[in-house]
């Protein structure tokens, strides 16, 4: 391992937010260690201090409470594809945790990871985004809790400060009358990084769709709601016509918070045809 580090497992989640308290900037955080020993590897992070909460039990949860599934940050992607409550309550997010890498990653890289790395290919952000996904981050002697976009800041930036830890995930369950589906387009079915991916949560009575929420990956520098492609669907049945609509809506809202850039072209079509497989998955599930 490159560069000079010191290593600390803390036995409890006080004991990890003192020593994070201690350490402050030089502390990095790291559970599954798929992302930052990368980092490590290639020299982007030299030195200071790695505090390693993997067997953090209090950040090992999933349950329903009060109306709201809440997760803690260490979940394994295979956890979450294979928990029954969130394939019945948060679909989109089981079939995105499905998604990430091979088995062998799903094994062991978690859910907090995935977010707290702020890669915009990561593929859990655009299903948290549209589950509405709330963050708790603790650190000595208090919280705070964050909308999940508003983590955010800029490609691989977040919110955390120095001392903070992301400590729950929760969100409400997407209940009766809810639709959901989550696809993603990468260079190989496994492995890879997605170079685009989608997610869609539909609210559909009778024919017409009473609420959507649709977020697209690895195309807009962070996670991202496609606000004018929501309203649109709004009220409206979803007709091969209207899927043809929404999708190139979708394609110019993303290039609008983008930019154009020499993958735009590539991106943009790719984007419609990912819409419509995304939107007549969701509508037919």
């Amino acid at each position: 391992m490159r560069g000079d580090f010191s290593y600390i497992r803390p036995e409890t989640l006080d004991e990890a937010l003192e020593v994070l308290d201690r350490w402050g900037d030089s502390a990095r955080v790291i559970a599954g260690g798929t992302d930052l020993l990368i980092e490590v590897k290639k020299g982007k992070v030299r030195g200071g201090v790695l505090v390693d909460i993997s067997r953090l039990r209090e950040l090992h949860f999933l349950e329903l409470s009060d109306g709201f599934i809440r997760m803690g940050p260490l979940l394994t992607h295979r956890e979450i594809a294979s928990s029954d409550l969130l394939r019945r309550e948060a679909r989109v997010l089981s079939l995105a945790s499905g998604a990430v890498g091979s088995p062998q990653i799903r094994n062991v890289a978690t859910v907090g990871g995935n977010i707290c790395n702020a890669s915009p290919a990561a593929d859990t952000l655009p299903a948290l985004m549209v589950l509405e996904a709330e963050l708790t981050l603790r650190r000595k002697g208090g919280e705070r809790r964050v909308p999940f976009g508003d983590f955010f800041t800029a490609p691989y930036r977040t919110a955390l400060e120095p001392g903070e830890l992301l400590a729950e995930i929760s969100f409400r369950p997407l209940g009766e009358g809810w639709k959901s589906a989550f696809f993603k387009l990468s260079r190989r079915k496994a492995f890879s990084m997605a170079r685009i991916s989608a997610a869609v949560a539909l609210k559909i009575e009778g024919e017409r769709v009473r609420e959507a929420r649709i977020s697209v990956g690895s195309s807009t520098p962070t996670p991202a709601r496609m606000k004018e492609a929501e309203e649109l669907l709004r009220g409206k049945t979803l007709d091969e016509g209207r899927i043809a609509e929404v999708a190139a809506l979708v394609s110019r809202e993303m290039v609008g918070k983008a930019g154009r850039r020499p993958s735009t072209a590539y991106k943009s079509l790719a984007v419609q045809g990912l819409l419509k497989r995304v939107l007549r998955e969701a509508s037919s599930g």
